[in-house]
């Protein structure tokens, strides 16, 4: 039986498959097969989407049926303009969320998939769950690392209140704290050096938004997978509300998806930790190599000092060679007279 996986004629394809894709998954596009049985459910013509990878998951909500998807970013890179730039129903939107959403037309889907910090997502949720409370809201990185820790792109632009103490070591399944060995952002992010409490994180902003919710009842399904996905939606039409059940049922709160993230997530940071101890080992590999190459150019220099007083002090070596200032001939003879003397001392006292 051939499947995906291949067949006994063709026993490499899944490890082909494998070792092809990227050592980290974590892009929306993995979650194609969801987004389409949401769309299947709700039908959904108008998309806005908050954080914009490089554009090449925007086009997958076309695909499965929307007729247009606004894009939000706040900085584009000129791939990110050129993927989007080649389809006309796709719209770069520039700008900040969630300050931005109020100028985009009403979507029937956000996916939201920015800035992964309390105050940020809170603030988007707040906005779509008054302004569109009909809409589905899909949002990624709920779980590990940053559903109960924030993550900053840009902390300066928030206010200070809704920033906690972060810095550029990130957060490891090993231990509780954030290390220089773990998920990092070199230079691109930064982390809050606690997880916890109140205020922090993506799934506490989700809670505390659905909380607070005061337009209409919301639902919240948990795919426990690639970083968490979460999919809010709307209970007033009990049709539409039955039908995203029975399309989200098989992933969510999965434990099978649930322990193949814990593994995963697991397996990923002992990389990070392995990638960070070589380096140093690197770095001190430099630094040993560097202390060497100085021992023997002082060496060397050691050696070119004496080569130089040899030559400077050779006539004088000559001399001394020449014309010794004590007779070893005569340091000779008194040796031996002052032997013969005591040789002869010692046999008159034996004869005695």
């Amino acid at each position: 039986m051939k499947t995906e996986f291949g067949d006994r004629n063709h026993p490499h394809v899944q490890a082909q498959a494998a070792r092809q894709a990227p050592l980290l998954l974590h892009s929306l596009t993995l979650f194609s097969e969801v987004i389409g049985r949401i769309f299947a459910a709700t039908q959904p013509r108008t998309i806005v989407e908050v954080g914009v990878e490089s554009g090449g998951a925007s086009s997958i909500y076309l695909d499965h049926g929307a007729d247009a998807v606004y894009c939000v970013e706040p900085a584009p890179t000129e791939q990110m303009r050129d993927a989007l730039g080649q389809n006309p129903d796709l719209h770069l939107i520039e700008g900040l969320s969630p300050a931005i959403l109020a100028d985009i037309a009403l979507g029937d889907v956000y996916v939201v998939d920015g800035d992964h910090n309390y105050a940020t997502v809170r603030g988007e949720l707040d906005w779509i769950l008054t302004n569109a409370p009909d809409a589905v809201v899909i949002l990624h990185d709920l779980l590990w690392p940053w559903g109960r820790r924030d993550l900053y792109y840009n902390a300066a632009g928030l206010d200070a209140a809704d920033v906690h103490e972060h810095g550029a070591d990130g957060p490891t399944v090993w231990h509780d704290d954030v290390t220089a060995a773990g998920f990092v952002g070199l230079g691109q992010f930064t982390a809050a050096v606690d997880a916890g409490g109140e205020r922090n994180g993506v799934l506490t902003a989700i809670e505390d938004a659905l909380a607070a919710d005061v337009v209409g009842k919301h639902e919240l399904a948990l795919i426990p997978a690639v970083f968490g996905l979460g999919v809010i939606y709307p209970t007033t039409d009990a049709d539409k509300t039955a039908r995203l059940r029975a399309a989200l049922e098989p992933y969510n709160g999965s434990p099978l998806l649930a322990a193949m993230e814990n593994n995963r997530i697991a397996l990923y940071t002992r990389v990070l930790a392995m990638q960070y101890e070589m380096a140093a080992g690197a770095i001190d590999r430099d630094e040993l190599a560097g202390r060497v190459a100085q021992l023997d150019a002082e060496l060397r220099r050691q050696r070119e000092e004496t080569d130089r007083l040899i030559r400077v002090h050779q006539h004088e070596l000559e001399a001394l060679r020449a014309n010794p200032p004590i007779s070893i001939r005569n340091i000779g003879g008194r040796a031996v007279r002052k032997a013969g003397r005591k040789a002869r001392a010692l046999r008159d006292k034996a004869r005695r």
